[in-house]
C-alpha cells in the first residue's frame, strides 16, 4: 500500500509538472516572439501586417462609443488609405470614433443601421458625398455572423413589406443631393409557414477592428459589459482581425468559460490605453422623490404605456419616450428589460459618479444591471428578438396607418436617423405598442389612412397611445378602435385630429394611468 501511494503521488506530480510545462510552452509559442506571434507593439504595426489598402472593406466593432477600437481608428486615420467600405452599427460622433474617418473623407461607403446624432454623417449622405447602405440592426449582426460562419445567405422576417425588400432606397444621392445616383437592390422574398421573409447576403471583410478588455497571447478575448455588442461578429467575419485590448495575459490565465471570442478569429493583438468616452451620461440622484403635480404630456403617455407591461414579461423599450415607461410600473410588477445592444435585465440609471463607459443601453445612456441580468453580443440579442422571446415592444413613431403600418426611421431627403433595431423588433411577432404625439408640431395628424413615409413594418402595430387617446388596431378590418380618451378630450376632438378611419368602442373609458 505504501508503494502504491507513492506511485500515485509521483503520477500527480508528473501530471502537474507536465501541465506547467505545457502552459509555459504555450505562453512562449503564442507570444509576440513565437512562430505564430500575434502580439504587436503598435496599431500601425498591426495595420501593416493586415495588408490593408485603399478600397478595402473594414468591419469595426462597437455600439455608439461603447467598445470601439479607438486606437486602431486613430492609427488608420493617420495613413493615406481611403475609399474604404466600413461596416459598423453606426459611425461614431463628430470628432470621435469612426466620425474622424468621415471628416478626413476616408470612407466611401458605410453599411450601418443608425445615423443617430452624427451631423457630418447625415450631411455627407444627403449631399451625395457618401454612400450609405442602411441595414436593420439585427440583420446587420446576422449578416456578419453568417459571414464568419461560412453561410452565404439567409432568410429573415425583418423588413418584409418595406423599402428594404422592394429596393429603390437611395444609397447615394447625386452631387448636391438632387436625385438618386445609386439605389438599393430589391431582396428575394419567400413564404415559410404562411409568413413572409426576405433573403439577406452575408457580410465578410478584409480587415476587422475590435475592442476587448482582455486578451491572452493566443488571441482569446474577454469583453467587459455591453462593450461586447458587435465586436464578436466583426471579429469572426474578417480575413484579418486586429484586437485592441486593455490588458494582455499569458495563455491559461483566462478561464475557458470566460472567453467570449476564441483566438482562432484573431490575427493581431495590440495593447492600448485610450480614453473611453460616454455619449450620454445619464444618472439618478440618491433618494430622489417622484415629482408631484399635474401630469405632463409625455408623462401621461408613458404612464399609460406602463400598464401594458405585465409581471414577468420580457420587454424592449425604444429610444426616447418609451424608455421612461419602466419608471411607472405598478407596484408589484417586475419585468426584464431588454436592450438590443446586448443586455437583458437592465437596471436604473447609475448614481452620479458610478457611471461606466462599458455599460450603456440602446440609447447610448449609462445604465446598471440587476440580479438575474445577462450580457451578450448583438447577434445573440437579435436572435432572442427574432425568435419571438420578447413579449412586448414599446417604441415611437412618425406615422401610423389605420391598418397598423408603422413609419419611424426616415424622412427622405431631410432627416435620416436610420432604422436601428426597430425593423427587427416589430417583425418578430411580439405585441407592438406605439407611444407618440397625436399631431405633429404643425398640428397635422400623425394617425393616417396610409403612411406617406417609408415603412418600418407593415401591419404590425397592436396599440397606439397618444396624448389624446388610446387605440387598438383591428387588423382584420384594417381600422383603429378608440378605447380611451385623455382627460379634457372628447371623441369629437379626437376625430378632428385623426385622418385614419376609426370606430368608437362601446365602452370608451378615460385614459388609464398608473
Amino acid at each position: 500500500p505504501t508503494r502504491l501511494q507513492g506511485l500515485k503521488e509521483m503520477h500527480r506530480f508528473l501530471l502537474k509538472a507536465r501541465r506547467g510545462a505545457l502552459l509555459r510552452a504555450n505562453a512562449r509559442y503564442f507570444s509576440g516572439t513565437g512562430p505564430y506571434g500575434k502580439v504587436m507593439a503598435t496599431p500601425e504595426e498591426a495595420l501593416e501586417a493586415s495588408g490593408i489598402t485603399s478600397g478595402n472593406k473594414v468591419l469595426v466593432g462597437g455600439f455608439g462609443l461603447c467598445g470601439i477600437p479607438m486606437g486602431c481608428i486613430q492609427a488608420l486615420n493617420k495613413t493615406n488609405i481611403n475609399a474604404l467600405t466600413v461596416v459598423s452599427n453606426n459611425c461614431g460622433v463628430d470628432e470621435w470614433g469612426l466620425g474622424i474617418l468621415l471628416e478626413s473623407k476616408k470612407i466611401k461607403r458605410m453599411i450601418s443601421s443608425y445615423v443617430g446624432e452624427n451631423a457630418e454623417f447625415e450631411r455627407q449622405y444627403l449631399t451625395g458625398e457618401l454612400e450609405v447602405e442602411l441595414t436593420p440592426q439585427g440583420t446587420l449582426a446576422e449578416r456578419l455572423r453568417a459571414g464568419g460562419a461560412g453561410i452565404p445567405a439567409f432568410f429573415t422576417p425583418t423588413a418584409y413589406g418595406t423599402v428594404i425588400m422592394d429596393g429603390g432606397f437611395p444609397i447615394k444621392y447625386k452631387n448636391g443631393g438632387k436625385g438618386v445616383e445609386i439605389a438599393s437592390e430589391p431582396r428575394e422574398s419567400r413564404e415559410f409557414n404562411g409568413r413572409g421573409y426576405i433573403m439577406e447576403h452575408a457580410i465578410t471583410g478584409d480587415v476587422g477592428l475590435v475592442k476587448a478588455a482582455k486578451a491572452d497571447t493566443y488571441g482569446n478575448l474577454y469583453f467587459n459589459g455591453t462593450a461586447r455588442n458587435f465586436n464578436p461578429e466583426c471579429g469572426m467575419a474578417a480575413k484579418f482581425t486586429i484586437a485592441e485590448v486593455e490588458e494582455i495575459v499569458d495563455v491559461g490565465e483566462l478561464k475557458p468559460e470566460d472567453i467570449h471570442l476564441p483566438g482562432v478569429y484573431i490575427n493581431a493583438i495590440v495593447k492600448m490605453d485610450v480614453e473611453k468616452k460616454i455619449e450620454r451620461v445619464t444618472v439618478r440622484k440618491a433618494n430622489a422623490e417622484e415629482s408631484k403635480g399635474s401630469l405632463g404630456r409625455r408623462e401621461k403617455i408613458v404612464r399609460r404605456a406602463a400598464l401594458e407591461l405585465k409581471h414577468g414579461m420580457n420587454v424592449n423599450l425604444g429610444i426616447g419616450m418609451p424608455t421612461l415607461a419602466s419608471n411607472y410600473l405598478p407596484e408589484g410588477v417586475h419585468v426584464m428589460l431588454q436592450s438590443e445592444n446586448g443586455l437583458l435585465g437592465m437596471g436604473p440609471y447609475p448614481l452620479e459618479g458610478e457611471e461606466h463607459p462599458d455599460l450603456i443601453n440602446a440609447g447610448k445612456e449609462t445604465v446598471t444591471t440587476l440580479p438575474g441580468s445577462s450580457i451578450f453580443s448583438s447577434g445573440e440579442s437579435f436572435a432572442m428578438i427574432r425568435g419571438s422571446h420578447i413579449d412586448v415592444t414599446v417604441l415611437g413613431a412618425l406615422e401610423v396607418a389605420e391598418n397598423g403600418d408603422l413609419a419611424n426611421w426616415v424622412i427622405p431627403g431631410k432627416m435620416v436617423k436610420g432604422m436601428g433595431g426597430a425593423m427587427d423588433l416589430v417583425s418578430c411577432g411580439s405585441r407592438v405598442v406605439v407611444t407618440m404625439d397625436h399631431c405633429s408640431k404643425k398640428g397635422d395628424p400623425k394617425l393616417l389612412k396610409s403612411c406617406s413615409l417609408p415603412l418600418t413594418g407593415k401591419g404590425i402595430v397592436d396599440m397606439i397611445i397618444t396624448d389624446m387617446a388610446v387605440f387598438e388596431v383591428d387588423k382584420e378590418k384594417g381600422e383603429l378602435v378608440l378605447i380611451e380618451v385623455a382627460e379634457g378630450v372628447t371623441v369629437d376632438d379626437v376625430a378632428a385630429k385623426t385622418e385614419a378611419k376609426f370606430r368608437v368602442s362601446d365602452d370608451v373609458k378615460p385614459m388609464l394611468s398608473t
